[in-house]
């Protein structure tokens, strides 16, 4: 199957690896690209650090009060994540292995019945808080990086959209899913952005495409690359 990934770098290339391996033709439009931003940390005393997304470890780089966390414990929503905590230097990293409710649950049995206060490393344009509502503890958002939207797609990407020579599109959040219906539009490739199946993570990074009533939408089992992957090959 022709397929085009739509999540940013570097996890793209991650992905197109994998699909490549199963004798799938692979092509890339990151509808989102990475732009960390200098993050203000609170002047307080936190427990723990908490990190939802990869990116949210790789913009720690640039700040220049990293070493106020990387010392504490990190909590992070899955693998690639935790992997991505240690490349910056946290030594103490502990992985839910699965999506936010799992984070969530980790955390209430570590700090449940605490009144720590949790640094949570996050992007400017998130999704939501860490989902920990009706806790003692605090989880504190503290803004490390943002996610731009491409403005249109690759001449190449845009050729082969309005020439129906792609059968499949992953989107992996909401916002890529809208930066790819907005690109869709500014490039005058509609019909032919619609028209390939649709595999998303989940069903609120499929909205946008079902308020264009985009065809062949398909929900992974679960909110992760591994399901996301499976269900292309079903």
């Amino acid at each position: 199957m022709r397929l085009l990934i739509t999540r940013p770098e570097p996890e793209a290339e991650r992905t197109a690896e994998a699909l490549r391996a199963y004798g799938h033709d692979v092509l890339m439009a990151p509808m989102l690209c990475f732009d960390p931003v200098h993050g203000i940390l609170p002047d307080q005393a936190f427990a723990a650090v908490v990190m939802t997304s990869a990116n949210a470890a790789r913009a720690l780089h640039a700040q220049s009060w990293r070493e106020r966390l990387t010392s504490l414990p990190a909590f992070t929503v899955g693998r690639h994540t935790a992997d991505a905590a240690r490349a910056t230097g946290f030594l103490e990293v502990y992985s839910a292995d699965g999506d936010r409710n799992d984070l969530a649950k980790m955390l209430s049995d570590r700090f449940g019945a605490s009144h720590a206060e949790l640094a949570y490393l996050c992007a400017e344009n998130r999704a939501g808080d860490a989902g920990l509502p009706g806790t003692s503890f605090a989880v504190v958002p503290v803004v490390v990086y943002r996610m731009l939207k491409a403005a249109e797609f690759p001449d190449a990407i845009q050729a082969a959209l309005s020439q129906r020579k792609i059968e499949g599109v992953m989107h992996f959040s909401k916002r890529s899913a809208e930066a790819y219906i907005n690109s869709a539009l500014r490039c005058g490739v509609m019909e032919g952005a619609l028209a390939p199946a649709h595999y998303c993570l989940s069903a609120q990074v499929a909205a946008p495409l079902a308020a264009y009533d985009a065809g062949g939408i398909k929900i992974a089992a679960r909110p992760d690359e591994a399901a996301l992957i499976e269900l292309v090959n079903s």
